[in-house]
């Protein structure tokens, strides 16, 4: 075996798929149903519809929350959401583990909840996951990056193109690569 063919068959070994024939068999459906009965349905009257098609797919979705069309949900069974929470345009839900979000939260546009990688310390490169919560009154802004096994305590702000690699205290304002706590989130009644 040359040095070319040896280099191959140790680049091919390295990467383990942890996915089983029924989850990818799961997931092509999903991806069809997706496709046909989801993403079409964009204006805002079809926000029930879009719900319905998650929960058919085993998602807990709360009353009076939106999922967006263009927001990519990878495994809507592995999706929790309470009420009125808001799933933003083109948001990205990568689910293999789970994905917790209380109430009341916003994730904004472009916003990206990872719950898998892979472990480069591996010879295998092996995929885990590890579980995303975000509690109630949380705001995950526009192009932020969450990795997997995050906690986003209640009224913690995520801020736009931050990535949060640690878990983020209740009533932070977060922002930066990676990101850091910048201040107390305060919040100032209106006065008329």
């Amino acid at each position: 075996m040359d040095k070319i063919e040896q280099k191959n068959a140790e680049t091919f070994e390295r990467y383990k798929d942890n996915y089983t024939f029924l989850n990818k068999l799961h997931r092509f459906f999903w991806n069809v149903c997706y496709a046909i009965f989801f993403r079409p349905f964009g204006i805002p009257q079809f926000k029930r519809w879009r719900n319905f098609v998650l929960r058919c797919w085993g998602a807990k979705i709360g009353k009076g929350s939106v999922v967006h069309s263009s927001a990519s949900i990878w495994a809507p069974w592995n999706l929790e959401v309470g009420q009125l929470t808001c799933i933003g345009p083109h948001a990205i839900i990568y689910n293999p583990g789970k994905v917790r979000l209380g109430n009341k939260i916003t994730i904004s546009q472009y916003a990206y909840l990872c719950t898998a990688t892979h472990d480069y310390s591996s010879r295998l490169n092996t995929l885990y996951w590890k579980d995303i919560t975000v509690d109630d009154h949380a705001w995950i802004a526009a192009r932020a990056f969450i990795v997997p096994g995050v906690h986003v305590y209640e009224w913690a702000i995520v801020g736009a193109c931050a990535v949060l690699t640690h878990d983020a205290e209740a009533w932070g304002i977060y922002g930066g690569n990676p990101a850091k706590l910048i201040k107390k989130r305060e919040i100032k009644e209106r006065q008329s």
